[in-house]
């Protein structure tokens, strides 16, 4: 049994991610937003097609909805979804377990963005998906990712890439706060 003191200090060291996954306003609609900055991708006539992704996530998750404004303000058009059983998704998207976080992101063509990756990574993915990918994942929750801001904390991670046969490599190390937004 913990201590109190220790008790006490392990709240107070979650109460900044409590707030980080808890919304002010309640979610109700399904067209998140556009922006007029629009992600691209060009394609074989040499136009330009719009980055479309449907999120997936609790209608509840603030940090979710940060990272769909993330998305936004960097011009993917997003729809979210509130399915009532989350994990069914992701089960479905092919998630492992060790490899979810709190919301899923689907392309058009069917790649899958499990977690707080930033959009350049996705936008990077998108523009030249590797050979036999399903898509990216930020496994958990770090801090001071693109939803996850906390003050200015900040905690490397990996973003990875998952491969049609389940397997996972490190697409891009994440050091710094700043490399997510250059």
């Amino acid at each position: 049994m913990l201590k109190a003191s220790y008790r006490f200090c392990l709240l107070f060291m979650l109460i900044p991610f409590l707030f980080a996954c808890s919304e002010q306003t309640d979610v109700t609609g399904s067209v998140v937003g556009e922006n007029s900055a629009v992600a691209s991708k060009a394609i074989g006539t040499g136009e330009l097609e719009q980055i479309t992704l449907d999120v997936y996530k609790s209608p509840t998750c603030g940090c979710c909805g940060k990272w769909v404004d993330h998305m936004a303000e960097r011009g993917f058009s997003l729809t979210t979804h509130h399915p009532t059983d989350l994990y069914q998704v992701k089960r479905d998207k092919g998630i492992a377990l060790d490899n979810q976080s709190c919301h899923t992101a689907v392309s058009a063509e069917g790649y899958v963005f499990e977690g707080h990756i930033p959009a350049r990574y996705v936008q990077q993915f998108l523009d030249n998906p590797p050979a036999g990918a399903r898509g990216l994942v930020v496994p958990a929750m770090p801090v001071g990712s693109p939803g996850m801001e906390v003050e200015d904390r900040f905690m490397p991670y990996d973003v990875l890439l998952l491969k049609e046969d389940g397997s996972m490599e490190v697409f891009v190390k994440v050091t710094s706060s700043q490399q997510q937004y250059e």
